[in-house]
């Protein structure tokens, strides 16, 4: 009896010890997919420990769509970034608003628009990504037929789609994980046109709160 009883709490503990490191590591992957959008320049000295843990993450996990996005403010400090776009700051600027934040900063990691973290902090990254991802699931997706795009569910006034372009695999030597080259607001919710064909997403958000409801990423 007392062996049994013993090898019973050594394989609750093993179970228990594999959930948690795999929770860790970030290869849980239930429920939810989560876009992660990571805020960043090539002047940023904690950035490339950003991408590190962004480029750890995205390899790990299927249910995950990170987008890099490049902003200009830390241009000063050495040669012009050439992956920086005015809309990245204009982005970052309204999660700023949409979040309560002071300012923001780099490199900032958000999580569906609702949730932001330093991008280094890969415990907190996978924390955000594990609790997103086990959320009660959307009564609003996205569609995509033939190159239209349309909204299934409950839809606010305030909710826009966006396609999202970003580098090539291919071509991508900078280190950063699917860097954007643009983003194109999608005129209507209902079968529209969106051009995504590869290496782009489609983006459903609220411009009231900032929430990302929905994204289709194209295969």
């Amino acid at each position: 009896m007392q062996r049994v009883f013993l090898l019973t709490v050594i394989a609750a503990f093993v179970f228990a010890f594999a959930a948690y490191a795999d929770e860790r590591d970030g290869t849980q992957q239930t429920g939810q997919p989560v876009l992660v959008e990571l805020f960043a320049n090539q002047n940023c000295p904690a950035c490339p420990k950003a991408h590190k843990t962004m480029r750890e993450v995205s390899a790990e996990r299927d249910d995950v769509l990170v987008l890099t996005w490049v902003v200009d403010y830390w241009d000063y400090l050495g040669d012009d970034d050439p992956m920086a776009m005015p809309e990245a700051n204009e982005r970052q600027n309204a999660y700023a608003d949409w979040l309560s934040l002071r300012a923001p900063y780099t490199p900032q990691s958000i999580y569906n628009g609702v949730k932001e973290c330093p991008g280094p902090r890969r415990r907190q990254v996978v924390k955000n990504i594990e609790k997103l991802s086990r959320a009660e699931s959307r009564d609003t997706s996205l569609t995509e037929t033939d190159g239209l795009v349309s909204v299934i569910g409950n839809v606010g006034d305030t909710e826009m789609l966006y396609t999202v372009r970003y580098m090539n695999a291919e071509q991508n030597e900078t280190g950063m994980v699917n860097p954007v080259v643009s983003i194109t607001p999608l005129q209507g919710l209902q079968s529209v046109a969106h051009g995504c064909e590869e290496d782009c997403a489609v983006l459903l958000q609220s411009m009231e709160t900032g929430e990302v409801v929905a994204f289709w990423q194209a295969d």
